[in-house]
């Protein structure tokens, strides 16, 4: 007969209990914030503090120097500046300016709409796309800037002409770039739903694309800024007023240098203003509220 197996008992383990443990040998759990870190936190705070570390570099630098002539002191320049502004020359040439740049901007913005609706429509108008931007993308637009002066002669079109190419590529590969990165998942539940075409393009593409074409609306805004800058500098006056470019071009000339400092001061102003009045609260309503962006 075969043994029957013994039975095997688990180990007996000794009852326990723990008791709980009084909180106030804890410590303090939610530590109240310090004035600094208060301070700190606030991200405009922090930011006028660098401009002012920055301007007090400059006029340390600047003092000692005592050469007006190369490098104003700051409070050089924003007298100048103040007395610009105070006699409407800075406020006239800056208006100027803002408005080549938008007429550029707007219509850079729509043929770009146009070349990647086609571009993700068919397979023509994708390869059309890669070519134009392979070519022209490297190419600078102040580049085309004399034959701009040929075909279109002194005026505001010479200077929309080399805007819309400053505007247009940039704009066209970053846009095309994020429609390629949406993902099949929300391709195929666009096709689901019905949509073709110009919805489809609308309600999927460009929503889940939004980040890369908001990223290329700000480039291509920094490139046609820089561009028209640029282009007064060398072109001079527009239509009988000169721009922010041509202001700063005077008065070297003039060797008012502390007034050519006050108009970069104005291209600077101007370029800040755009990034946090437009582009930043577009961006806080749309893909930092849709989770897209951290």
């Amino acid at each position: 007969m075969p043994e029957k197996p013994q039975k095997i008992t688990p180990p007996l383990r000794p009852e326990f209990e723990r008791g709980l443990l009084d909180t106030a040998d804890l410590g303090q759990i939610r530590r109240p914030l310090s004035k600094w870190e208060k301070i700190t936190n606030i991200t405009l705070l922090r930011r006028v503090l660098i401009l002012v570390l920055l301007v007090s570099v400059w006029q340390a630098y600047a003092v000692p120097l005592k050469n007006p002539l190369m490098f104003p002191t700051f409070t050089n320049t924003a007298y100048a500046f103040y007395d610009a502004v105070l006699n409407g020359s800075l406020l006239l040439k800056a208006w100027v300016s803002i408005k080549v740049l938008l007429m550029g901007y707007a219509a850079g913005v729509i043929i770009s709409m146009i070349l990647t609706t086609l571009a993700v429509a068919t397979r023509l108008g994708n390869d059309l796309l890669v070519t134009l931007t392979s070519m022209f993308n490297p190419l600078p637009a102040i580049a085309l800037l004399p034959l701009a002066l040929l075909w279109f002669g002194l005026g505001n079109g010479s200077m929309v002409f080399v805007l819309i190419h400053a505007v247009l590529w940039p704009l066209s590969l970053a846009t095309h770039s994020g429609f390629l990165s949406v993902s099949n998942t929300m391709r195929m539940a666009g096709r689901n739903y019905g949509l073709t075409g110009i919805r489809y393009v609308g309600n999927i593409l460009i929503m889940a694309a939004f980040p890369s074409i908001l990223s290329g609306l700000k480039i291509s805004w920094a490139f046609a800024w820089r561009t028209l800058i640029a282009a007064e500098l060398v072109f001079g006056v527009s239509s009988g007023s000169g721009g922010l470019g041509w202001f700063i071009y005077e008065n070297k000339n003039e060797l008012e240098i502390a007034y050519v400092f006050a108009g970069l001061g104005a291209v600077i102003i101007i370029g800040l203003g755009v990034e946090n009045l437009i582009f930043r609260p577009i961006e806080n309503a749309t893909v930092r509220k849709w989770g897209m962006q951290n």
